[in-house]
């Protein structure tokens, strides 16, 4: 079975920058507006089919194929529901295996910066660094699924 344990956090600066040892530019949208996300992804020219089930706490079925460049490109013009969510995604090591993903969200997703760390279980702990801010890893509109289906740019004060 594969599951995907992962917490999610705001980035309160940029002090994490000098830590980032990659950077990748990735494209996403969503074929599905039912409970199972299925959701294809460009990513540095390669291309990924991923269908995940939904969270429970921290956790959630995740399968992830690669797939034709040119069938992504076909599924993004005629399949997508919502617009892609754009993002860079920067790898910065945790520490003990693991890796911080921060996403720095792009268009209508500007200003938005979030952090992630994929845990071998939920209770493993990890180090919470100075430039990690409030965790939203229960907080549904900081998904990507609703982030292309209502952007960051368009929520009120109040929302944020």
């Amino acid at each position: 079975m594969a599951l995907e344990i992962e917490r999610k956090f705001l980035v309160k600066d940029d002090s994490w920058r000098p830590q980032a040892v990659a950077v990748k530019a990735i494209s996403q949208a969503y074929l599905t507006a039912s409970g199972t996300t299925v959701r294809v992804r460009m990513q540095d020219g390669k291309a990924m089919l991923a269908i995940k089930g939904k969270a429970e706490n921290f956790s959630r079925l995740e399968f992830e194929y690669p797939i034709p460049a040119a069938d992504a490109e076909e599924m993004f013009a005629a399949l997508v529901l919502d617009p892609p969510v754009e993002k860079k995604r920067y790898i910065v090591p945790a520490g003990n295996g693991l890796v911080w993903e921060i996403d720095e969200y792009e268009k209508a997703n500007a200003p938005l910066f979030t952090a992630e760390i994929e845990l071998p279980s939920e209770d493993t702990s990890f180090d919470r660094p100075a430039w990690l801010g409030e965790e939203i890893s229960a907080d549904s509109r900081y998904t990507n699924r609703a982030l292309s289906r209502k952007p960051y740019s368009s929520w009120s004060e109040t929302e944020k």
